[in-house]
């Protein structure tokens, strides 16, 4: 009859298997994974340093662990959702004395990746597989299964866990065997979406200054998909102002102009940055390159 059970779990997709699971770091995220794992069956062990924490999901089903070690036994995956290296180091170290032989690591915290790169490589001596799979969720995708996780390293460990992590996010993109290269994109992601955030804010503001409503001037987005002109920029900037321009750089300095003024004396966040850069580009000769020839200052 076990035989039976096991054959026809292992026959399940994933997302319907029961196992126990850990997940240490019960911030707004963690506590969307938390609840996104106890929907889906399993049960979920939880720390987290402040244990205050931990009583909403303990009335929704998970087991509230004494401290990591006790959090991590018995489990067959353990999931990190901490603030950054300082905190996972911490955390590996008081996890071990419970952790399972082979039992992944599985670290979905921002971190520095060259910190990642020599983690896993010391880990890796001591017998500890340690996995690097950053998010880009909010607590709601986590909560969901939606949103996107980046996972980069040994293509073993991407074939073992496919199924555990693709049944927690909307998409699992495994971004080859550099360890610390899913680290790198959650950086460079953030950056851009810090970016866009700021660069919004000037749209906001040259709207203010010309008596249009934020509401109205993010409608201009409804209309105009900027995010379909990301790949065509970042080629152009891969080029750096060479060959024929589409946009001379002069002529984007004085939009630039244009830009400000019309914002008046409302404060903005990146476009006197990238005026005195485009600046800079001209006075060394580049005012008829391409208008990405600003990146060069």
């Amino acid at each position: 009859m076990r035989a039976v059970t096991v054959a026809l779990a292992a026959a399940l997709p994933y997302s319907v298997r029961m196992t126990t699971i850990a997940l240490l770091g019960t911030g707004l995220l963690g506590s969307g994974m938390v609840e996104n794992l106890l929907a889906k069956g399993h049960t979920v062990r939880v720390w987290n340093r402040s244990a205050d924490k931990l009583a909403p999901l303990v009335k929704k089903g998970a087991i509230a662990a004494k401290d990591p070690a006790d959090a991590v036994r018995g489990c067959s995956h353990v999931h990190l959702v901490l603030a950054e290296d300082a905190a996972v180091d911490a955390v590996i170290a008081a996890l071990r004395p419970g952790l399972g032989a082979k039992v992944p690591v599985i670290d979905h915290s921002t971190n520095l990746p060259a910190k990642v790169a020599a983690r896993f490589a010391a880990l890796l001596k001591q017998g500890v597989r340690y996995v690097s799979a950053p998010v880009f969720m909010s607590p709601t995708n986590a909560r969901e299964g939606s949103g996107m996780m980046v996972m980069s390293g040994p293509q073993q460990d991407h074939s073992e866990l496919q199924a555990h992590l693709s049944a927690m996010t909307g998409k699992l993109w495994y971004a080859g065997d550099r360890i610390d290269l899913a680290a790198v994109f959650k950086l460079a992601g953030n950056s851009m979406y810090f970016a866009l955030t700021g660069a919004i804010s000037d749209v906001l503001q040259i709207g203010r200054g010309n008596d249009v409503t934020p509401e109205t001037m993010v409608s201009l987005f409804d209309e105009w998909k900027i995010g379909g002109a990301i790949p065509f920029i970042a080629q152009r900037l891969l080029k750096a102002g060479e060959g024929p321009a589409s946009f001379e750089l002069s002529m984007a300095r004085k939009d630039a102009r244009l830009m400000q003024e019309a914002a008046g004396k409302m404060a903005l966040m990146v476009l006197p940055g990238v005026a005195s850069a485009m600046d800079r580009a001209i006075t060394a000769g580049h005012g008829k390159a391409d208008f990405a020839a600003f990146v060069k200052s």
